[in-house]
């Protein structure tokens, strides 16, 4: 029997992260790259976090990884692991880990992406938002 998941709310949608969301809903899973360094970063945001420069762009990232640190939260109305994850593509991001056995996910474990809805208002489509297994 599947583990229940929690219920996450949708994104707030803003011009500067649209694109991600849009992509999310196709099952693309994007992250900035800057053309002045030539540096790929995590969250989304038009600034380079390494040069400042305006100059970013969206790529397609492979979605796989590695964990970095990772804590299972058993005390939770719904068990769920939270988990920092090192892409193959460079930056490392917050996520949920899922569809494992929380006894045994551990840090270098490889990771894949996959998605999860999110719930929205009822006035439009909601994107869902990534997530990982084990590869």
């Amino acid at each position: 029997m599947a583990a229940k998941e929690r219920a996450i709310p949708a994104p707030g949608v803003n011009p500067e992260t649209a694109p991600f969301w849009e992509a999310a809903k196709q099952g693309k899973f994007l992250i900035k790259k800057c053309t002045a360094c030539n540096k790929v970063h995590w969250y989304p945001r038009a600034c380079c976090p390494f040069c400042m420069s305006a100059t970013t762009e969206w790529v397609e990232s492979r979605g796989t990884g590695k964990i970095y640190s990772v804590s299972v939260m058993k005390r939770a109305p719904e068990v769920y692991a939270i988990a920092y994850v090192t892409l193959d593509d460079g930056p490392t991001m917050m996520t949920n880990i899922v569809e494992c056995d929380f006894d045994k996910v551990a840090i270098g474990d490889k990771v894949q992406i996959t998605w999860r809805p999110t719930q929205g208002d009822g006035k439009e489509d909601a994107p869902p938002y990534p997530v990982f297994k084990p590869a």
